[in-house]
């Protein structure tokens, strides 16, 4: 599995080779720095820590910037985990870019979704509310929130009105439309969660499409290991 750490940068519509209107959301992908590779032998699980995203070195905590220091980068905003098969062809220091993605591919995109603040169940549960006249009394109020003298307390987990947004969501099988390596540029079908320069997590989707059959791209870390990687 491929992955990767970026950052929204909004959402436009283009017209593809068919002329049809179709929603994109821009994708900031890359570049990332491997920050720790894992492997079923030490860790338990193969897997790659990576960083994305500059910030100053006063915002940066020692034990962490004494981590950053000891791999040569300076420090990064954003650190995720991104499991991968093959952890051996990556390197502690090594630059990920959006050459391991090609036109065509899909993707699972995970962020955080806007946060709503507190919002009623009508909103938050789509409830479809009392009646709309004036006599009703009873348009977007909570009604019955127990099942009666038997139980004589309220169920658990029952839906009723809270914080709304704020959740870490997954979209998957986003088609990519268009790339460009040389900006780390990603430009994906369709919305996804979070708002403008919020980060993100790219990772090749798990349940692509039926009869789907991915390019060969390069599947290294850095321009100098492409030969190497390709022959594995």
């Amino acid at each position: 599995m491929l992955g990767l750490l970026g950052k929204k940068l909004g959402m436009t519509n283009i017209f593809d080779e068919k002329g049809r209107n179709v929603p994109v959301t821009l994708i900031e992908a890359g570049p990332c720095h491997v920050l720790q590779v894992k492997s079923k032998v030490t860790d338990g699980y193969d897997a790659i820590q990576v960083g994305f995203s500059q910030k100053k070195e006063k915002r940066t905590n020692r034990p962490d910037m004494a981590r950053f220091k000891k791999v040569g980068i300076g420090p990064l905003r954003f650190v995720r985990e991104i499991r991968v098969k093959d952890p051996s062809i990556f390197k502690v220091g090594q630059q990920i870019t959006a050459e391991i993605f090609a036109k065509g591919d899909f993707l699972d995109v995970t962020g955080t979704s806007i946060g709503k603040g507190f919002q009623g169940g009508v909103k938050r549960w789509n409830w479809k509310g009392g009646p709309g006249g004036h006599g009703s009394m009873f348009h977007r109020a909570i009604g019955s929130i127990q099942s009666g003298a038997r139980l004589g307390r309220v169920t658990k987990g029952h839906h009723m009105a809270g914080h709304l947004g704020t959740e870490r969501i997954t979209v998957q099988n986003l088609e990519i439309i268009d790339i460009d390596k040389d900006k780390n540029l990603v430009m994906v079908k369709g919305s996804i969660p979070g708002h403008k320069n919020s980060f993100l997590i790219l990772a090749e989707a798990r349940k692509r499409p039926k009869g789907f059959v991915r390019k060969k791209v390069v599947q290294a870390t850095t321009k100098k290991s492409v030969k190497s990687a390709m022959k594995k």
